[in-house]
């Protein structure tokens, strides 16, 4: 993988979880990256980013950028070849699904792509997806032609009264399909990953995916945990991925990025071994129970998600990523035991 580091690169929600390691990784390799914020005033929130570029042979500079402000990221692209999209939440329980998740997701895509299309030297974005573009529930295999989801899937069930977040990535994607096919100058390589966890730069992080796995080990799932599946891949090997798609010359179309899928009782059987003190699941939580309960226990949990994916397996293919960007897969356990640890040293995790 030959990278030019003669011009400099932009990434966007630079603080976001993804998108710090793919900032390591890119002043690793000593790249100029363009990093955006909402607030590069905050020394608090990039001080994980200035840590990582003191040692690195590459430079960082901040930039604020708005994703709902037309212009916002005129300065920070200016001069870039390549843009990381990666601004975009990742939380469940949301008062305002469309304030909160469609608009962000949506019109940010709009807004950087649009920037992009007005500077003439970009040549690729690289745009952080996520299976849920693919995909609403585990159910939706039930449709797919070969019994797995692939990349030419993409989600029709989800909406803002059902798997919100999915279909805010769902409308993004297509947004950003829609402007690439309006031109020809740059291209276009997606990266769809699964449920991301490892270690983040930052442990004080913000994604759901802390939340989650936290939740495996607060006791919370103790008497029983969901056959809920996912797909599960570490955050360092889908910044990887985010480079590959970057940099080889030939990346192109989408990418569906995980190692393995397991459910929560699953993840809690391959924790207890390397963390005994705390109250990890040991049982299933039986469907009729998840449906009957979990909507008070959470409320974005409601029957309709329990049917449709509780106890139903998560199929999908990786293949064209091993294949065309050659990706290597982190074991789950791996992932799973440094993410939880790191959940322990900051303080968010107590032994019962």
């Amino acid at each position: 993988m030959n990278i030019d580091t003669s011009k400099p690169v932009m990434v966007t929600g630079a603080t976001g979880y993804v998108a710090g390691w793919i900032i390591k990784r890119l002043l690793d390799e000593g790249l100029t990256v363009h990093a955006t914020l909402r607030d590069s005033g905050n020394e608090k929130k990039r001080a994980h980013l200035d840590l990582v570029a003191k040692d690195a042979p590459g430079t960082i500079h901040y930039f604020d950028a708005d994703l709902l402000d037309d212009g916002a990221f005129a300065d920070a692209m200016a001069g870039c070849s390549i843009v990381f999209h990666t601004a975009s939440p990742f939380v469940v329980d949301v008062k305002d699904p469309q304030r909160d998740l469609v608009d962000p997701a949506l019109l940010g895509t709009r807004n950087v792509l649009n920037q992009v299309n007005k500077t003439p030297s970009v040549e690729r974005v690289v745009l952080t997806s996520s299976v849920a573009a693919i995909y609403g529930d585990n159910a939706d295999v039930e449709n797919t032609a070969n019994g797995k989801f692939t990349e030419e899937e993409w989600n029709t069930t989800s909406s803002l009264d059902h798997q919100a977040y999915s279909y805010s990535k769902k409308l993004a994607e297509e947004e950003a399909w829609k402007i690439n096919k309006q031109q020809d100058r740059w291209r276009l390589v997606c990266i769809n990953p699964a449920l991301v966890i490892g270690p983040g730069l930052n442990p004080r992080g913000t994604s759901e995916s802390f939340r989650l796995i936290k939740q495996l080990g607060n006791g919370t799932m103790a008497a029983g945990a969901p056959r809920w599946a996912f797909g599960l891949v570490d955050v360092r090997d889908v910044a990887e991925a985010h480079l590959k798609a970057a940099f080889l010359p030939d990346a192109q179309g989408r990418h569906i990025i995980f190692a393995e899928s397991k459910d929560f009782l699953e993840m809690g059987q391959l924790l207890r071994p390397h963390f005994p003190k705390y109250p990890l699941p040991r049982f299933g939580l039986p469907k009729p129970m998840a449906w009957l309960f979990g909507p008070f226990a959470n409320k974005s949990l409601t029957r309709r998600i329990v049917t449709r994916n509780v106890g139903v397996p998560f199929r999908a293919d990786n293949s064209k990523g091993i294949r065309e960007l050659g990706m290597r897969y982190r074991p789950a356990e791996e992932s799973l035991r440094e993410f939880f640890q790191q959940l322990i040293d900051a303080g968010r995790l107590k032994k019962r």
